[in-house]
């Protein structure tokens, strides 16, 4: 506090605070007991090197303190040094903390560390690109089964008599079939691009079949065989058996082509059964064997080797079940077969449906024959399909 008196103005001191103020001693006279400072005077040049030089050398003393005790302490990490040997003191006074192994990598192999994550990105499409094309439900054009097999069966001992009312049911009525007409959810017979039509010496549309009765896509399958063959010929006999209990969709009920037989003039049916459903050694047991020309057919035309395979006059083809067999799981055959003659059941859709596309293939190979089969609205619209 500043204070005059007689004119001279003093500085009194409270605590370590200075307050200055111009009032008047004599207009204050309850302010005489407080210690009044010395006149204030600003310091000479010489005054304030000392005490700067002062300051400095205790400074650099507590430094020296400080170095000391740090060279000392056995616990004390080493300072962080970068590639040209300098420390990088910590900026807040801490530690300094030595580089981790990621962030030298990324200083001696920035080339390598920008790769890096392109790389993972590349990996995570490549992951959802496999995801999408195997996981999930798998359509019908997916669903096939691969051979294995073992030693040939002596007999096909799983296998029952299809009960009349079943063999009847494959002939599904042309209304029936008309109604369900092309289902969304059958695969259609593929193209070979083969413009010539394979044929038997007598004309007969040439039609293959490779498959085995573990397989669970064969199961499905057969059955929209059997009704579009009823519509060109007479089958006869089928027997009774379902897929492997062990595969996926397993015990699906289903009928045999081996041991059958048909007759048609218009298509000539070779049905191969390569395997039972009965597993002897890990292996189910081979029940008959393609021939050269069979293997030719498969070998050119399903390069993977998959079952179900169906072969229409080398102009088409079929690989793998037009429908998942899905639809027939915990139904017997003759709750399959009854389900054949209503359009509006999903057993209907998918079976009569895969029959329309199998029929109109043949249609599309034989030259339209028999036209009470080939010219109905549903049958040409699916040829139509069929780019022929």
């Amino acid at each position: 506090m500043r204070v005059s008196t007689a004119g001279t103005t003093h500085v009194v001191g409270i605590g370590r605070a200075r307050v200055f103020a111009p009032v008047l001693r004599a207009q204050s006279p309850h302010l005489s007991d407080l210690p009044v400072a010395p006149p204030f005077r600003a310091r000479t040049h010489q005054e304030e090197n000392s005490h700067t030089m002062s300051n400095k050398n205790q400074m650099n003393k507590n430094q020296n303190t400080k170095t000391n005790q740090n060279t000392n302490n056995p616990n004390r990490r080493p300072a962080r040094t970068g590639p040209s040997g300098r420390t990088h003191p910590d900026r807040r006074g801490r530690e300094p903390v030595p580089a981790s192994g990621l962030r030298r990598f990324r200083t001696t192999h920035p080339v390598l560390a920008a790769l890096i994550p392109v790389g993972l990105v590349v990996a995570a499409v490549a992951t959802m690109v496999v995801v999408k094309a195997t996981g999930g439900s798998p359509g019908p054009a997916a669903a096939a089964s691969h051979l294995t097999t073992g030693n040939s069966a002596t007999s096909n001992a799983d296998t029952t008599a299809l009960p009349p009312s079943v063999v009847a049911a494959l002939a599904v009525p042309a209304s029936t079939l008309e109604a369900v007409g092309s289902s969304a959810s059958v695969v259609m017979p593929s193209p070979t691009g083969t413009s010539a039509v394979a044929k038997t010496a007598d004309g007969k549309v040439q039609v293959t079949y490779v498959g085995a009765e573990y397989c669970p896509y064969c199961a499905a399958e057969r059955w929209a065989m059997a009704v579009a063959l009823s519509r060109f010929g007479t089958l006869s006999g089928l027997s009774g058996t379902h897929s492997s209990g062990s595969d996926v969709y397993p015990n699906t009920q289903t009928l045999s082509f081996y041991g059958s037989s048909y007759s048609s003039p218009y298509v000539d049916f070779q049905p191969v059964e390569e395997a039972t459903n009965q597993v002897v050694n890990g292996n189910y047991q081979r029940l008959q064997t393609p021939t050269a020309a069979q293997q030719a057919l498969v070998a050119k035309y399903d390069t993977t080797g998959s079952i179900p395979f169906l072969d229409i006059g080398n102009k088409y083809v079929v690989t793998g079940a037009s429908f998942s067999p899905q639809l027939l799981q915990g139904l017997s055959r003759e709750q399959i077969a009854a389900q054949l003659q209503n359009p509006s059941s999903p057993v209907a859709q998918a079976i009569d449906g895969a029959a329309n596309t199998i029929t109109a293939a043949i249609c599309a190979s034989d030259g339209g024959q028999p036209a009470s089969v080939c010219n109905t609205p549903a049958i040409q619209s699916l040829v139509k399909k069929l780019g022929a």
